[in-house]
């Protein structure tokens, strides 16, 4: 889990807001960076830890959209980005928290210091950046008035249920602008999110923006890419025994096995049939757990995974005067992986704290 603990000297009961921020920076940032940052100081001035994962909850945010706004307040400053060798977030330092000089003469800033580092390698390529602009009355209504447009947002407004607020509006030319989607593909996405029970503008918005990063152009091949991610999400939450829609959490550990860590869905149903054996709470952070262990031992394919466990076998075999591990339902390969990898125990119980 990438988390960060918010630090500062002197432990204060509020949060305080520079007034450079609300003066120069207030006004050009949008709904996401500003929430982010405002919630960054609100952890830094209770001196609690927090994370990605942890701010993408809060605001029911892709941990792709608490990336890109970190990114954006590193380019106005407002923060420093530090990374490991690993190219992952391992620290955060927010700069001119304070307009007063400190006794170096700097002005002073607060440190997020990672405590458990990012397991989500940041890519090679760097995805597009795709902010929503602040349009203006004029700018709405023109696009309001246009033929194409007033056929849309019947279409829109007959699935959502309701009129379309001005925000609304700003979403779809946000679509259509920005994001260049024609409007049958503004269409599909609305349908589509609708279908899921999803009609906050906010999370189309984000899906949007995923398919944008992910070149999606027309119907048809958000079609095809939706598909595939409905077969590969339900597939493993039918694997983990999970019924229903999954919630933003689980998908993003499914993303990260899947996107980040690159492994075949082979390999991620093996490691949930071992989580189901061995527990039935906490199953996608105990999958987690086997997932990044197996990386970490570079796993590629479930040959590897046997070669593991016969490793173990042999060592457990050649310890003289080990004690038998506790077993879950009798013998099986999930307790000779585990046996070399976790103590159970103590798994469970660094998962109920967190």
């Amino acid at each position: 889990m990438n988390t960060f603990t918010v630090s500062q000297d002197n432990y204060i009961s509020h949060t305080l807001v520079p007034n450079r921020f609300i003066d120069e920076y207030l006004a050009e940032a949008n709904d996401a960076q500003i929430k982010i940052y405002l919630y960054l100081l609100r952890m830094m001035s209770a001196h609690k830890a927090t994370g990605i994962s942890d701010i993408a909850d809060v605001f029911n945010y892709t941990e792709q959209d608490v990336k890109r706004a970190l990114r954006y307040w590193e380019k106005k400053r407002l923060i420093s980005l530090r990374y490991d060798e690993n190219k992952n977030i391992c620290g955060i330092r927010i700069e001119h928290l304070f307009e007063t000089p400190d006794n170096s003469g700097q002005t002073s800033g607060a440190e997020i210091i990672a405590i458990h580092k990012n397991t989500m390698p940041e890519k090679a390529e760097e995805t597009p950046s795709f902010e929503k602009p602040v349009y203006s009355l004029d700018r709405l209504s023109a696009f309001q008035k246009r033929e194409e447009t007033k056929q849309l947002m019947f279409a829109i407004q007959t699935y959502i249920g309701r009129p379309l607020s001005q925000s609304n509006i700003a979403t779809i030319l946000f679509l259509s602008d920005t994001l260049h989607f024609s409007n049958d593909l503004i269409d599909y996405l609305i349908q589509y999110c609708v279908e899921r029970d999803k009609k906050d503008f906010r999370y189309i918005e984000r899906v949007g923006i995923t398919w944008a990063e992910n070149r999606i152009t027309s119907p048809k091949e958000a079609a095809r890419y939706c598909a595939r991610y409905d077969r590969t999400v339900y597939g493993i939450m039918r694997a983990l025994g999970k019924t229903g829609a999954p919630t933003d959490r689980e998908v993003s550990y499914i993303r990260k096995w899947t996107k980040d860590y690159a492994f075949s869905l082979d390999i991620i149903t093996e490691a949930c049939d071992r989580t189901v054996l061995a527990t039935d709470k906490h199953r996608f952070e105990y999958a987690d757990g086997i997932l990044s262990s197996w990386r970490k031992q570079n796993v590629q394919s479930k040959a590897d995974i046997s070669a593991l466990d016969q490793s173990h076998r042999s060592s457990s075999t050649a310890a003289p005067g080990s004690s038998p591990s506790r077993s879950v339902g009798g013998p099986n390969h999930f307790n000779q992986f585990r046996q070399n990898t976790y103590d159970y125990d103590e798994l469970e119980k660094e998962i109920v704290s967190n």
